[in-house]
């Protein structure tokens, strides 16, 4: 039994495919078999069922979790021997939503990899509910994620909170609302209530975002006038940036595009029962994962740069 053999295994066990594993750890199938059937030896049990389909059995199940342990406690022991020996090389794991990622990662990366540029990154680029799971099973050291759900094995840290603000143009608010444009302005800059704006077309969402905002007008009584439906915030921002509809933008969204936010695009918080609608930005690791040096710089960034996006005021009225 050896840490590759059981790293093979706990990899197949997650596709229960041996040519598709194959080909996603770049070996041949002829590997994978060998590495299962040397584990099999060494513990003198099955530990896949190979018909009808792959599948574990009862001893495979075990094997699985001690794998999981072996491997998680494997990179803490790199880690730990990394900071002993002061060798400054090792490999972090990151995951965040790609606008996260495009967002932070230029900005904290320069001064990272000049103290540590031994240190390999590997970067996940993935929605908040993929990233939890991998997190909690080893395969990532850190993740941003929206709102994390509590776990008793996972450490979460507040990264920012990320105001939702709803964003329109003059030209439409003028051909809306005519002579109330600048009254309802004057309101909005303080709070914008969905109600006040239902005339307008709008750029909804199918995300987790869009499910925010509809409740917002669920509980207002109003059925939003949808101009398009979309997944993704930047091509609903996109749109009202070309004052076709208004749209719904996080405060990292508009910070990430803010060059690109013409004069005349106003910007107006949005509330609900009289408070801010936001997003809570969470880091979260493993309990148990050992923090090295080079890992503890990084999130020293991450943090600072996250509380800094949080202090720039991004409300405006055109």
């Amino acid at each position: 039994m050896d840490i590759i053999s059981l790293y093979y295994f706990s990899e197949l066990a997650k596709d229960m495919r041996i040519t598709h594993t194959a080909n996603r750890l770049f070996v041949t199938q002829q590997t994978l078999s060998n590495h299962l059937a040397r584990l099999e030896e060494y513990y003198g049990t099955q530990l896949m069922y190979r018909k009808p389909t792959l599948s574990l059995t009862t001893a495979g199940e075990f094997v699985l979790s001690f794998a999981d342990i072996v491997s998680k406690e494997h990179i803490n022991l790199k880690d730990i021997l990394s900071d002993v020996e002061r060798q400054e090389r090792g490999t972090l794991r990151f995951g965040a939503s790609p606008l996260r990622v495009n967002t932070c990662l230029p900005h904290i990366l320069p001064e990272f990899t000049k103290r540590y540029p031994q240190v390999e990154l590997h970067i996940t680029d993935a929605m908040s509910a993929q990233l939890e799971p991998m997190v909690l099973s080893g395969e990532l050291d850190f993740a941003a994620v929206l709102s994390a759900k509590p776990d008793p094995e996972m450490v979460s840290d507040q990264l920012m909170l990320d105001p939702v603000y709803l964003c329109v143009s003059d030209k439409l608010l003028q051909q809306y609302y005519g002579d109330e444009a600048a009254s309802l302005k004057a309101r909005a800059i303080h709070g914008a209530d969905v109600a006040d704006f239902a005339k307008l077309p709008f750029c909804l969402h199918t995300n987790r975002l869009g499910t925010r905002i509809n409740e917002c007008f669920l509980e207002r009584g109003i059925a939003p006038n949808a101009y398009v439906t979309t997944s993704d915030t930047l091509i609903s921002l996109s749109l009202c940036i070309e004052r076709l509809a208004a749209c719904f933008a996080t405060h990292m969204r508009l910070f990430n595009q803010k060059e690109r936010i013409p004069d005349d695009m106003n910007i107006f918080p949005l509330y609900v029962h009289g408070e801010p609608l936001t997003q809570t930005l969470t880091l979260i690791r493993r309990k148990d994962r050992y923090l090295a040096h080079y890992s503890k710089l990084f999130l020293e960034l991450l943090f600072n740069y996250f509380s800094d996006v949080e202090n720039i005021h991004m409300e405006r009225m055109a």
